[in-house]
């Protein structure tokens, strides 16, 4: 008896030559930028400005590169964000040339480690394995991804990167109110520490426009230091969305010389 031989149908030999020919969707990378201005807190004074540049690829964050200036354009710090790694737990380094201090996290052979400390005495640290691992600028991912959830009125919890700690620290992120800003409506989403920790600590505040999703008010806690143990409070506004950027400005923010300057606390 013989066996049935299969039979390729006329139609997959017709368009097998073009299924092999079409090309690989193309990836979309842009660059954008937009601004922040980070007032006292109680008299609303600036303090200082910070410029972010975003490549992107397929609208999604790969790198960040924070330009920070005083009141009178003197840049004195700089951060840089690599979220190749994670999205969530970006790797990043942010230089402080006024304290002449560095912090950040990065990733090698022996896992995730922090850094912080004063020039080449930074002290680095291995972080323990956790599930909601969430680092600096991963941050606002970590919201977007978790919107829908913290709009019902549900906590999320979120083990925050505290590099000058060599740590995470248990956090807990959640809405606490409604409200408009600028003629629309918004969400204040609050971070605050879980636990016996919790009673000390401040809470860090963070207003989302509901329409995009747009962070246009931090209150709290910055990365930016008052003296070398020592982080600013303040609220930084963000009024502007991104607007494309030409090339060379990441070039030109990367190259820019880092000089101390005042910073009124």
């Amino acid at each position: 008896m013989k066996t049935p031989r299969t039979r390729t149908p006329l139609l997959a030999l017709v368009l097998a030559p073009l299924v092999l020919a079409t090309p690989a969707a193309a990836v979309t990378e842009r660059l954008t930028g937009y601004s922040g201005r980070a007032l006292q807190p109680e008299s609303a004074a600036l303090m200082y400005t910070e410029h972010h540049l975003v490549r992107e690829r397929d609208e999604v964050p790969s790198e960040r590169l924070v330009l920070y200036r005083c009141a009178d354009g003197t840049a004195f710090a700089r951060k840089r964000v690599d979220y190749a790694d994670a999205e969530f737990a970006p790797s990043f380094e942010l230089v402080d040339a006024r304290v002449d201090y560095r912090e950040g996290l990065r990733r090698d052979g022996n896992g995730v480690l922090t850094f912080a400390g004063v020039g080449d005495a930074a002290k680095e640290s291995s972080l323990a394995a956790v599930p909601a691992l969430v680092a600096d600028a991963g941050f606002d991912r970590f919201v977007q991804q978790h919107w829908q959830t913290l709009q019902a009125g549900e906590a999320v919890p979120i083990d925050f990167v505290v590099p000058s700690r060599g740590e995470s620290l248990g956090f807990r992120l959640r809405k606490v109110e409604g409200m408009v800003v600028a003629g629309a409506p918004a969400s204040r989403i609050r971070l605050s520490l879980g636990g016996f920790l919790g009673l000390f600590a401040p809470n860090i505040d963070v207003i989302y426009r509901d329409a995009d999703r747009w962070l246009v008010r931090f209150e709290g806690l910055t990365n930016i230091r008052e003296s070398a143990s020592r982080n600013l409070v303040a609220h930084i506004e963000f009024p502007e969305l991104p607007v494309a950027q030409v090339a060379s400005a990441w070039d030109a923010a990367a190259a820019e010389p880092l000089q101390s300057c005042r910073i009124p606390g």
